[in-house]
């Protein structure tokens, strides 16, 4: 028996140790199988240059968990080591094992061994974060002894001969009393789905069951079989053109737990100028609020990394659901790291323009599937459209928008059609197609259209829109923005606007709304409530992000119809009590066409309505 201390070089460890300080305890179950994986690859490669023989035992990864000894072991068959290897890859912590064998075994193979992570190095060190005790029982493919690491403490270690006479690794940890329950087959179990559901070896997951006697004339227990957890051929490695529809919706049912089909996918294969496969899939999205739990999940050749990392999936694909595969990446990837590389720059740009594409693609040939999940997507395009100005620029022809009438429509087809030329060019949209019923009724019998703007990131989303379009003087108006369209030319009486302003800024006790006297194109309309569009949009904006006590006051406008024979009658009358009954009513009645009165008003609404009824009976 011989033992040592550990050799490690602290300004290349300690920034890695420090990572793990703040990371999820579960990363052990990860590193040690993919150290296994390594391993196996290792020796299939060997075997494969004529420098190693092989043997009939299949390729596997068993993880073992043992509640009576307290123990997890990960045992592979793949290329094992000596007491030689054992001190220096397990020993002197600051050498890679990966570089060293990629150094001396593929200077004539063309890279193949580029993939290699490491069969050992700083990954098995993470083993000590649950661990009283690590033991390292190994054989090499070579005629070398088996060989026995122990450690208690990852710095000072003992090594004797083994008893492990099978080519390959066990790493046995005595897991410590906080953590328990790694022993746990269900938690064990979970652990290993989350990190190596589509690792490339079968990996197979048991536990240690302490046999029961069996009763008399019954045939004794058989201990339950170890399961295979993980897929090695995940569909992301296979072309596009090899899988059908139900593969790629039964993916995403397992991977997802989400039965609800996906409206479609796009399936990612790119091998220049780096290496990336996935599935991106866009879910339907319930409500808006349901618009931020997609999952996105990045691997490194086939080993689970983390979810959702922003540096290589933009932040308005994070809606979407899918697996990315980036063997380019190194597995112990940090974040600053990722925000400083040039191919995760151009993977992030390669993702984007591939759904960018897709879009296009399903608008042009799909249209009318297209239409039906447009209500789902919306919400992530116009996102998209803000974040990134090229995403924009790839997309903005299969941007389309739904009208009150139910037709979808892009936004030179809605131009075409009701902004003849010569006239600006305005889109009259709703926010609330039940409240603004009226005025809606109000443009469509002007033949002109509405379309439907209800989502939060509609007021950004068109306000981008002016911007970015704004070379073609396109504007953006809600239907009680204005009330420009809806009337004719004609003189109207200035004193008599003068008049009526005076009496309905008294009735309504408002001294600030503006009235306004213009001959309406439908006679039978009294009046309508207008609010300055660009005042709204901010008024909104303050109240949504500052909170109800940044709420700006509305510019509001009442503008009366001149050729009524109502505000006619209040042009003549003198003002006394009658007078100001009928500006009130007019003027609720005008309110309530684009929003609900509340509190006092509608008490007092209700009130005047009932009092003027009574008025009608008894005349």
């Amino acid at each position: 028996m011989s033992k040592g201390t550990v050799s490690i070089n602290a300004e290349n460890i300690m920034p890695v140790i420090k990572q793990w300080l703040y990371s999820d305890k579960d990363i052990f179950v990860r590193e040690l199988v993919t150290n296994g994986c390594d391993a196996i690859r290792k020796f299939r490669w060997l075997v494969n240059n004529g420098q190693a023989t092989a043997d009939d035992a299949p390729d596997r990864i068993d993880v073992i968990a043992d509640k009576e000894k307290g123990t997890l072991t990960f045992i592979d068959n793949g290329i094992g080591m000596s007491e030689e290897e054992v001190v220096k890859y397990i020993a002197q912590v600051a050498f890679s094992g990966a570089t060293d064998f990629i150094t001396k075994y593929t200077e004539d193979s063309k890279g193949e061994g580029a993939g290699i992570i490491g069969h050992f190095g700083l990954g098995f060190y993470s083993a000590f974060m649950v661990s009283d005790k690590v033991v390292i029982d190994s054989k090499s493919y070579s005629d070398a002894p088996a060989v026995r690491w122990t450690s208690e403490d990852g710095m000072e270690y003992e090594i004797e001969p083994s008893d492990r006479t099978e080519r390959g690794t066990a790493i046995t940890l005595y897991i410590d009393e906080a953590d328990k329950d790694f022993l746990n087959l269900w938690t064990l179990r979970s652990t290993l789905e989350k990190h190596c559901a589509f690792m490339p070896v079968p990996i197979f997951v048991s536990e240690v069951v302490k046999p029961e006697e069996p009763k008399e004339g019954e045939e004794p227990k058989k201990a339950p079989e170890p399961q295979q957890i993980n897929d090695t051929h995940p569909l992301w490695m296979k072309r596009p053109n090899e899988c059908t529809d139900e593969e790629y919706k039964e993916f995403y049912r397992k991977v997802f737990n989400d039965y609800e089909e996906p409206l479609f996918w796009i399936h990612l294969n790119a091998e220049y100028p780096f290496n990336l496969k996935g599935i991106l899939y866009f879910p339907r999205i319930k409500n808006e609020f349901t618009a931020s739990e997609g999952v996105i999940k990045l691997y490194n050749n086939q080993v689970f990394v983390a979810d959702n990392i922003k540096e290589v999936i933009p932040e308005f694909l994070l809606l979407l659901k899918g697996c990315i595969d980036c063997p380019d990446l190194p597995l112990n990837v940090s974040r600053s790291f990722l925000q400083n590389d040039g191919y995760v720059k151009k993977m992030a740009a390669y993702i984007t323009r591939k759904v960018a594409d897709r879009l296009v693609s399903e608008f042009n040939t799909k249209r009318e599937d297209y239409q039906r999940y447009w209500d789902d997507i919306h919400p992530f395009v116009k996102y998209g459209c803000i974040k990134d100005d090229k995403f924009y620029d790839r997309v903005k022809s299969a941007l389309i928008y739904k009208t009150t009438g139910g037709e979808y429509v892009t936004l030179d087809e809605y131009l075409n059609k009701n902004c003849p030329d010569g006239e600006d060019k305005v889109v009259y949209y709703a926010s609330d197609e039940k409240r603004q019923a009226q005025m809606i009724k109000l443009y469509n019998d002007q033949g002109r259209d509405v379309i439907l703007l209800n989502t939060l990131i509609d007021n950004n989303f068109i306000s981008f829109l002016e911007y970015t379009e704004r070379d073609g003087k396109v504007s953006f108006k809600r239907v009680d923005a204005a009330a420009d369209s809806l009337t004719e030319e004609g003189e109207v009486s200035e004193d008599a606007r003068v008049k009526l302003e005076g009496l309905f800024r008294k009735a309504m006790g408002d001294d600030t709304v503006e009235v306004q006297l213009k001959p309406f194109k439908d006679d039978a309309l009294i009046s309508m409530i207008t609010v300055d569009e660009q005042n709204r949009r901010f008024t909104e904006m303050s109240s949504r992000w500052g909170g109800m006590d940044m709420k700006l006051p509305e510019k509001r406008t009442l503008v009366l119809n001149d050729k009524h024979p109502l505000v006619k009658w209040l042009q003549a009358a003198e003002e006394n009590e009658r007078t100001e009954t009928v500006c009130a009513q007019v003027a609720d009645l005008a309110e309530m066409a684009r929003q609900p009165l509340v509190a006092d008003r509608m008490v007092d609404f209700l009130k005047r309505s009932n009092a003027l009824l009574t008025q009608l009976i008894e005349k």
